[in-house]
């Protein structure tokens, strides 16, 4: 019988800590190499041909490491933190050298669960969603501060415009004491700076958004914007992976927790795993949808009717998860949001 071999590699920002096992689980190799593919490559170089899985763990150096090693040959395999942190529980010692051990002991025994590694390009448009994102809390967060700043010395800026806060609040500054002063002038300076690049970003996601015909599909559906159908495009990356489109909203943590032991059986709150800023576009779609946009539809009328029998949380929970199937269907069959068919 051909010897078949398993890789499990625990990966920091400088060293990777490498462990060799074989199908019996007897270590055959346990090394470092630096954190760059070609060296990963050459440390398990005389078993390549017979390795069947290269393990490591889903974080930030996971996406670049899995593209360059499966370009070099290897059947590399990203595996999902939670589910790999709790199997490394067991450890007495935890250290590089055990989590790569252990990384390989759950590649020969198939005890992982598999991380959808997105593509190049939704990679990069996440990054936009997220820089997007960055700016524009960092925009509330100089106008919030500034606010409560200058109310400590009597000074109230109120209710004014986005465009307007500027001008309003040099305009209360006449007289003021000229640090208090000078400190807010540099304030605002950056506020402006913060806002002018999040509009630029914001422009430029929504010539992406225009450009894409998959996400021109989604906004079909009243409540989903812009940022919505990136934010949920890039996320699933590709719609074949997920068999239902009822498994959607379960994958974004839209779903009720279950606990049943013995005797004891009961359902919790939504589970709140994957993608948080997807299940928070979806949650904020789906308020719109109920609050904001008047247009009859078969959803809206189902999460109305929703509001008044279970409330208006637990309805918006529900409105998001059947937006996250509709999307998902409306993907894989290239049709368009009809209001009548719900």
């Amino acid at each position: 019988m051909m010897a078949e071999y398993h890789v499990g590699l625990d990966v920091s920002l400088d060293e990777t800590s490498v462990c060799v096992v074989d199908q019996d689980g007897k270590v055959l190799k346990e090394c470092k190499a630096a954190t760059e593919p070609t060296d990963i490559a050459q440390a398990i170089s005389i078993y390549a041909d017979d390795v069947a899985r290269v393990g490591l763990e889903a974080q930030s150096l996971s996406p670049w490491l899995y593209t360059e090693l499966r370009a070099l040959g290897l059947p590399v395999i990203v595996v999902e933190t939670q589910h790999m942190k709790a199997a490394l529980r067991a450890q007495r010692n935890k250290t590089d050298k055990n989590d790569a051990r252990g990384i390989a002991q759950m590649m020969r025994m198939g005890w992982f669960r598999r991380v959808h590694v997105k593509s190049h390009d939704s990679m990069q448009l996440r990054v936009l969603l997220s820089n997007r994102r960055l700016l524009k809390r960092k925009f509330l967060d100089v106008e919030n501060e500034l606010r409560g700043t200058l109310k400590a010395f009597g000074i109230r800026i109120g209710k004014v415009s986005r465009g307007r806060f500027e001008a309003r609040t040099t305009e209360l500054l006449d007289g003021a004491d000229p640090t208090l002063r000078g400190m807010v002038i540099s304030m605002l300076r950056v506020r402006r700076m913060l806002w002018d690049e999040c509009l630029k970003l914001h422009a430029l996601l929504v010539r992406t958004v225009r450009d894409d015909p998959v996400c021109r599909r989604f906004m079909t559906v009243p409540g989903v914007g812009p940022v919505v159908a990136l934010t949920f495009r890039t996320a699933v990356d590709d719609p074949h992976r997920f068999s239902r489109s009822r498994t959607v909203g379960a994958h974004f943590g839209l779903t009720p927790r279950k606990f049943q032991s013995g005797t004891i059986d009961y359902d919790g709150r939504i589970s709140k795993c994957g993608d948080g800023e997807v299940r928070t576009a979806l949650y904020e779609a789906a308020s719109s949808l109920l609050v904001r946009c008047k247009t009859s539809s078969e959803l809206r009328s189902w999460g109305l009717s929703l509001v008044k029998r279970r409330g208006h949380n637990k309805a918006l929970v529900a409105v998001a998860r059947k937006l996250a199937t509709l999307l998902h269907r409306m993907w894989l069959d290239g049709t368009d949001f009809r209001p009548a068919a719900v």
